[in-house]
């Protein structure tokens, strides 16, 4: 067994022509759009929301509204497990590249936007749940997270990931419906009006055992505020179209899937309590299966349980133990 992971990089591009390959988690949001008989309209009408929501955004030298457009690449990352060449898929992102038609020209935007995990779903439909039953009261293992987030900051601090990328990563995810944010006197001209919440929620902890720190923005006509995860310094180690990028592709995947918070039709004021049950939203023109989702997520921790935790259980203890302590 190697004392260290190594890591594996695939990408293929999210077009309206994207099919999830084999080893993608079908849980990942975007390849529960790219599946059924409304598939390619699906990918179609999301991009086009992309470029909409970029354009009003980096609305300075374009007055027509069309001098930019994203194009996406999905990430795939394999973990290396043994000298033997056995590996297991790790995590998948998402990559933004923004071209400027004015210029003819191609900028790299952000890698991370969107994040999903094997090994997060195992931790929150399986152990999480395991540690749970038949106790009257909730509780969190001790360990909870700290191998995930071990082998995230492995990736994050590789030769692979330094060679394929130029800066860390950013993830940005929806507000927590279990929260109230207050919002500051803080404003960003891209990221919009900053919120803090009430207290801290167990993504927040969870985020932070993968190195991360979170900021709650809310950008310009949005109606809530985005979690912004990263490392460093989230508001001077980015242009303002590298955020444009992040912003335009994860607002309108919320959109997709959290039309009650992020589709709504009042905007969220001062102090806002996110609501999943909120029936004044509109809906997209997209094809969603939530309940699918939420489904598949359990079945693929067990495949990470099977494939990848017990079967490596001694060296990912090694590990856990090892790396960064």
């Amino acid at each position: 067994m190697k004392k260290d992971f190594t890591f594996n990089i695939k990408s293929v591009s999210l077009d309206e022509n994207y099919h999830p390959s084999t080893n993608t988690r079908i849980t990942t949001n975007f390849a529960n759009l790219a599946r059924g008989e409304y598939r390619k309209a699906n990918l179609r009408n999301a991009l086009n929301m992309i470029n909409n929501r970029f354009n009003a955004l980096a609305h300075w030298d374009n007055t027509k509204g069309e001098r930019y457009a994203v194009e996406l690449e999905i990430v795939s990352v394999e973990i290396g497990i043994e000298d033997g060449g056995e590996s297991f898929p790790s995590i998948e992102i998402l990559k933004t590249n923004i071209v400027d038609h004015k210029t003819n020209k191609r900028i790299e935007g952000i890698v991370g936007n969107n994040f999903s995990s094997y090994v997060r779903d195992y931790d929150f439909s399986v152990l999480l749940q395991e540690h749970n039953k038949g106790k009257p009261q909730f509780s969190i293992p001790d360990d909870f997270g700290v191998l995930h987030g071990k082998l995230f900051q492995s990736f994050v601090n590789s030769d692979t990931y330094k060679q394929n990328f130029k800066k860390p990563p950013v993830i940005c995810l929806s507000v927590s419906d279990n929260k109230t944010y207050n919002r500051t006197e803080n404003q960003h001209p891209v990221l919009g009006v900053e919120y803090e919440p009430n207290e801290s929620s167990l993504t927040e902890q969870y985020f932070k055992k993968m190195g991360l720190q979170v900021r709650y923005f809310m950008p310009p006509n949005s109606a809530a505020p985005l979690a912004l995860f990263f490392f460093g310094d989230l508001l001077n180690d980015y242009s303002n179209l590298e955020l444009i990028s992040t912003i335009s592709t994860m607002e309108t995947f919320q959109k997709i899937y959290r039309p009650e918070i992020y589709n709504a039709n009042a905007t969220a004021g001062k102090s806002y309590k996110p609501n999943l049950k909120n029936l004044d939203h509109s809906l997209t023109q997209i094809v969603y299966d939530r309940e699918e989702r939420g489904k598949l997520a359990n079945e693929q921790g067990k495949f990470a349980q099977e494939h990848f935790i017990k079967p490596y259980q001694r060296v990912l203890e090694q590990f856990s133990t090892s790396y960064l302590s």
